[in-house]
């Protein structure tokens, strides 16, 4: 049941609101000034607040203010008989859901409660999921190379360079491309990943820059492409190494200009995007082949992040076994399994030529067919090495 707490200096007001809003099933809360409503709001987690404006001890646009800076943040609808276009922009710039004239119509006030009662659950939502993807994409490790990969994206990340990301298949470039996303200015936009190598070179423009309608057979409707989605977030290109000549040139001249435009259109759009690149090829040994231009390696290139491979940090190879083990157990809906020294010091003598993927599916395959305890023994007869 959402609680809703009603701010409102008029005995009358606040019986009526109560009235109605507990004929909705909502639980109903009071406080007859401003003063009395943030000390109650600082002491329970409510979903909703009707307040009033004009008020004694603490006005509603201070109650606004002082309560959206709280841990706990419920939606905000004001209320006031005293009301204009001016007052409602102010609250709503302050923070505040809506605003409703006194006396409020009934309908307007039933159908704004339950907006803004949405609203709130959309917001713990995505902090619930926020948390998780967060958790999911936690860079785990203590050996130098991943405390020199760390350093680098707290440094790199406050800024709009562009960011190379290489290492080998398996180390985790994705995950650093996360990472400065989320450490970045741009953290609330879209990031955009795409699979280079996975998309058919004469797919790639389409698939980065869009397409208009009728521009090739199949082109049955205009359709915006990643540059386009990523508008105002981070564009991630992972194994920029296979990309074509052709999209390559298009790719630098969005970097120079700001600028795309959709295959068979004319049409130049802006777009302002962030570019990270991944790559496992030797991009120095590419552009020598001319399989890769050199301005485009220069223009992508501003910082270079080297991912270790996990034969160079077996000292982290502990704790990511630890996660593994965590998120494989939540995932499976079990009890998190144990792993005795004996088989992570095992597991610390393997080439991991697949590196930290290789490592995850060794895990979830020990977890399924290992002990309840995970031995040594099991390491030797599933870890497939």
């Amino acid at each position: 049941m959402s609680k809703i707490l009603i701010i409102d200096d008029e005995k009358v007001i606040r019986s009526t609101l109560k009235e109605i809003l507990e004929y909705e099933k909502y639980e109903i809360f009071e406080a007859q000034d401003g003063q009395e409503g943030f000390e109650m709001i600082e002491k329970q987690d409510f979903d909703l607040v009707l307040c009033d404006i004009k008020m004694p001890k603490m006005d509603g646009m201070e109650v606004l203010t002082k309560s959206l800076s709280l841990d706990r943040q419920p939606q905000f609808i004001m209320i006031s008989a005293h009301g204009s276009i001016e007052t409602a922009v102010e609250a709503t710039k302050k923070g505040a859901f809506d605003f409703i004239p006194k006396p409020p119509d009934l309908n307007r006030l039933l159908l704004t409660v339950r907006n803004a009662l949405d609203k709130k659950t959309l917001v713990q939502e995505t902090k619930v999921l926020k948390k998780k993807l967060s958790k999911k994409l936690d860079m785990v490790g203590e050996s130098k190379g991943i405390f020199q990969v760390k350093e680098t994206i707290e440094k790199v990340a406050p800024t709009d360079a562009r960011v190379m990301i290489t290492g080998p298949n398996g180390t985790g470039k994705e995950l650093v491309a996360h990472w400065i996303h989320e450490k970045s200015n741009r953290a609330n936009a879209p990031f955009i990943a795409v699979n280079c190598a996975a998309i058919p070179s004469e797919l790639i423009e389409s698939e980065l820059f869009g397409h208009e309608k009728g521009a090739f057979t199949s082109a049955m409707k205009q359709r915006q492409g990643k540059f386009e989605q990523a508008h105002g977030g981070t564009l991630f290109l992972d194994e920029v190494g296979d990309m074509s000549l052709s999209a390559q040139a298009k790719v630098l001249r969005a970097l120079q200009e700001h600028k795309i435009s959709r295959v068979g259109g004319d049409k130049d759009i802006t777009v302002d995007v962030r570019i990270l690149a991944a790559t496992n090829k030797d991009l120095k040994a590419e552009i020598k082949r001319g399989e890769f231009r050199e301005d485009l390696y220069h223009r992508l290139s501003v910082i270079v992040i080297q991912v270790p491979p996990l034969k160079d940090r077996i000292e982290d190879i502990p704790l990511l076994v630890d996660k593994f083990l965590t998120d494989i157990a939540g995932e499976y809906g079990t009890s998190k399994k144990e792993i005795d020294e004996a088989a992570l010091k095992k597991l610390q003598q393997n080439p991991w030529t697949g590196n930290i993927r290789e490592l995850r599916n060794v895990v979830e395959r020990l977890v399924i067919l290992g002990s309840k305890t995970i031995t040594e023994e099991d390491v030797k007869k599933y870890a497939d090495y």
